[in-house]
């Protein structure tokens, strides 16, 4: 991470090295220095010292990045333009954090989200208690403080979380329901993709469940076509799980496989099994892969992502009765069996189709049920005067 003048930040730099040491992911450094170049970038324009910051300047750049805009990243292709060459964006698409008529799903806002927001609070708050623990610079207090009152203890699947406490500038962070790619629609994506390879990812992810970075990190030896498996490596432990596959998913892979080795594509056990498909050969990594599935997405206009990919796959494995949940827990790779309770849920789609059917249901029942109607009947009194009978 560097400053206005290139240089770079120390105290940013110690604490960079200090997630590095801890065997993090590769990507949590990256994570982890957005937010800090955007707190060291707040105190710079204020001409504040990261050592100085007070809870009121953290109070204020809380409220900065609730109302700010986020900025606007330019397509690589126009980096170095005048505004007036860069071209508008397509007006053919929803506005931003409005639903998306396909899916449903809001699109990404101008505003930051909640979740970036308190993820941007926990990384500094963490950040200013390194360096209390460390004794650097002249703090004295952190400026992201916790809030005083504790909170009751809660059970979280297996595991109790005793007097936890938030951070007092946390905001509330909606809980997400997952979506799957209903069949028709993923049907309509797959066959959108241009090329062997494509088919054959989407078919992998939709087939084992396995997150978009694990499966880029296949190499060719871990795809076992005889036992219809492929060897992952786990985002959190680190640890190589074999996940089984369809024979759909093979037939694709084979399909990519030989037509990239006649150009050329270097083969091997140790070599990754994902290519570029153009020169020079690079593996494929995961901003390509999503720039690949939203070309997809743009045909349908539609804004799933690769992680509903794995939801989709989730929901797959729940739907069958004779698949364990704790099964579905070691193919996710998830580290509890209550993460799964979240697909008990009812999405959106579950929602209205549920809804419709009760509509139809009442609608079937009216028509069904006969309306009563009065039949004419006689006076008791006058039939017995016409007859002759006593009325009493």
């Amino acid at each position: 991470m560097l400053d206005r003048l290139g240089r770079p930040v120390e105290p940013a730099a110690l604490y960079l090295k200090e997630l590095m040491a801890r065997d993090s992911s590769p990507l949590t450094p990256r994570s982890y220095g957005m937010d800090l170049l955007r707190w060291f970038r707040f105190l710079w324009a204020l001409g504040i010292e990261w050592d100085r910051a007070t809870r009121e300047d953290a109070r204020d750049f809380m409220l900065w990045m609730k109302v700010a805009d986020k900025p606007q990243r330019v397509h690589w292709r126009h980096r170095g333009k005048a505004l007036s060459a860069v071209p508008p964006p397509r007006s053919d698409r929803p506005a931003p954090g409005t639903p998306n008529p396909v899916t449903g799903k809001p699109t990404v806002g101008a505003k930051y989200s909640p979740a970036t927001r308190a993820h941007c609070e926990t990384v500094l708050r963490e950040f200013y208690n390194f360096h209390l623990d460390d004794n650097t610079g002249s703090l004295l207090v952190n400026p992201f403080p916790l809030v005083r009152g504790r909170r009751l203890a809660q059970r979280d699947g297996e595991k109790e979380h005793r007097n936890r406490r938030t951070g007092l500038y946390r905001p509330t962070v909606p809980q997400r329901v997952p979506r799957r790619i209903p069949d028709e629609m993923y049907t309509r994506v797959f066959a959108g993709l241009r090329s062997h390879r494509d088919r054959a990812l989407l078919a992998f992810w939709v087939a084992t469940g396995a997150r978009a970075e694990e499966l880029l990190s296949v190499k060719q030896g871990g795809a076992v076509v005889g036992e219809q498996t492929v060897s992952v490596i786990r985002k959190g432990t680190r640890d190589c799980q074999d996940l089984a596959a369809t024979p759909d998913a093979f037939v694709w892979l084979r399909l990519y496989q030989e037509s990239a080795w006649k150009k050329g594509v270097p083969r091997g056990r140790h070599h990754p099994l994902w290519w570029t498909l153009r020169r020079p050969w690079r593996p494929l990594e995961y901003d390509a892969a999503r720039m690949m599935f939203n070309r997809a997405n743009d045909l349908l206009g539609a804004n799933w992502t690769l992680h509903d990919l794995r939801h989709t796959a989730t929901f797959l494995m729940l739907d069958d009765p004779n698949m364990p949940p704790v099964y579905v827990q070691k193919i996710l790779g998830h580290k509890y069996l209550s993460t799964l309770d979240i697909y008990n849920r009812p999405t959106r789609d579950d929602v209205i189709r549920a809804g419709l059917a009760h509509h139809a249901r009442q609608e079937k029942r009216r028509e069904e049920t006969p309306v009563p109607v009065d039949e004419p009947s006689y006076n008791p009194d006058s039939l017995s005067i016409l007859f002759g009978r006593d009325a009493s």
